[in-house]
């Protein structure tokens, strides 16, 4: 079928899968809406919605993870804490790469960051009486915001595009003065717009935290990717950026989904700073009788959500962090894959007269790697979103993000063929074309 497609078309979609606004769209529901247009006008999209691995996942977990199918552990309950190697490795692995020094103890597998976040939005909102509410440095992922709701949390937040450098301690202070900002969420890299958060940055946010008594949950889903820096060299500086080193009220998210492409078995870590794990809340007490924070995470929460994260998949997340930790395993240079393929599809999108929207870390344009976002000449989120669609092109709404701008985030981890990238040059060509 000729592009652009019919506007009716995609309407009739959109009606028939009761989207009323193309803005709200699910990240799974702008899929869906591409692979009915698909189907229905025998045109191919490219699919730039959503983060899906486009590397292959790391041998020496799938070797491990056989290996432990093999001896057994399908039939054995793992233990809530996780395996004594996972946790061991995963202390090793933040010290490597972080320059953090956290106990084993506080290392605690979760059924991917998705659960992580789940539950200890859980857990937070219920430390005291007084703190009730998330913060979310937007934009983000959209299902945490999503999570929250469905937990009946109340949450607050602000787009951090007007706030970057010094204005951020103002704006962080505005909201947390009211004394319910039970913990502030945020990812740097960041799910959508790439952009790291700096040192003074992570200074201010810990500094805060600890003075409001606050807790820091910091995804770092795409650790290490920040391409613009030499990160993946263990024990040697410069280090991933973190707010750990500002705030010992930190709990850091680490997946094994884009660093190690190991999505599809789920897992990931939950690292609770060693002051929190062993810091006593006395409503903990009373809600789960048992005060240490990290008691009533591992065996209230966590168990009643899972019981578990699958037992083989931790031997897998084990041996992948104590090869990169030893240097065998270089994920860094194995991730930069999704710098080149920004940086060539970037260059598209400017040179048909789109923007970056999230432009600039400081004083040094955002680096290259798994998002982006971009804007065009005007067109509000939703609008943008639904002419690319017309296109071929599914991407999501800024919107969805908790964004106050206008424009979609690009995903390049499914440009996996070469004519991916020249589909794109064409589409564009003509969305300019046609959009003068």
């Amino acid at each position: 079928m000729k592009l652009p497609i019919d506007n009716s078309v995609l309407a009739s979609v959109l009606e028939e899968m009761d989207i009323l606004d193309i803005s709200g769209a699910t990240i799974r529901q702008s899929g869906a809406i591409a692979r009915t247009l698909e189907t229905r006008t025998s045109t191919e999209f490219l699919h730039l919605e959503m983060g899906i691995p486009g590397l292959p996942p790391t041998r020496v977990g799938i070797e491990a993870e056989k290996h432990a199918l093999d001896a057994g552990v399908a039939s054995q309950y793992p233990n809530m804490l996780g395996t004594p190697d996972l946790k061991e490795q995963a202390s090793r692995f933040l010290k490597a790469y972080l320059d953090v020094d956290l106990a084993p103890l506080g290392c605690i597998p979760t059924v991917g960051s998705m659960q992580g976040s789940f539950s200890i939005f859980l857990l937070c909102a219920h430390l005291t009486r007084e703190k009730d509410t998330i913060l979310f440095i937007d934009p983000g992922f959209p299902v945490q915001r999503t999570q929250a709701h469905i937990l009946n949390i109340r949450s607050e937040s602000f787009d951090i595009y007007d706030y970057r450098g010094d204005r951020l301690r103002s704006k962080l202070e505005e909201h947390l003065r009211s004394g319910r900002i039970a913990a502030i969420i945020y990812s740097s890299p960041n799910n959508p717009a790439w952009f790291n958060l700096t040192e003074d940055e992570l200074r201010t946010i810990g500094e805060l935290a600890t003075e409001y008594d606050t807790i820091v949950i910091e995804d770092l889903a795409y650790m290490c990717m920040d391409f613009r820096k030499p990160l993946g060299n263990p024990y040697e500086p410069p280090f991933q950026p973190t707010v750990a080193r500002y705030t010992d009220n930190y709990i850091i998210m680490m997946s094994g989904s884009k660093m190690f492409s190991y999505a599809g078995q789920r897992i990931a870590i939950i690292a609770i700073s060693d002051h929190l794990y062993k810091r006593e809340y006395p409503l903990l007490k009373e809600i789960y009788k048992m005060s240490r924070l990290g008691d009533a995470y591992v065996f209230a929460v966590l168990y009643a959500v899972s019981s578990g994260a699958s037992h083989s998949a931790q031997y897998a997340l084990a041996e992948m962090l104590r090869a990169a930790a030893d240097g065998e395993l270089d994920f860094v240079t194995a991730a930069s894959e999704y710098a080149r393929r920004a940086s060539l599809t970037k260059k598209m999108f400017l040179d048909n007269g789109f923007h970056i929207v999230y432009s600039m870390d400081g004083d040094e344009p955002v680096s290259d790697g798994f998002f982006y976002t971009v804007g065009y000449k005007g067109l509000s989120s939703g609008v943008l979103m639904s002419e690319l669609m017309r296109y071929g092109i599914c991407s999501i709404s800024l919107e969805l993000t908790g964004s106050r701008q206008d424009g979609v985030r690009i995903c390049v981890s499914q440009m996996n063929r070469p004519d991916q990238f020249e589909l794109l040059a064409e589409r564009l060509k003509q969305f300019a074309q046609d959009h003068i």
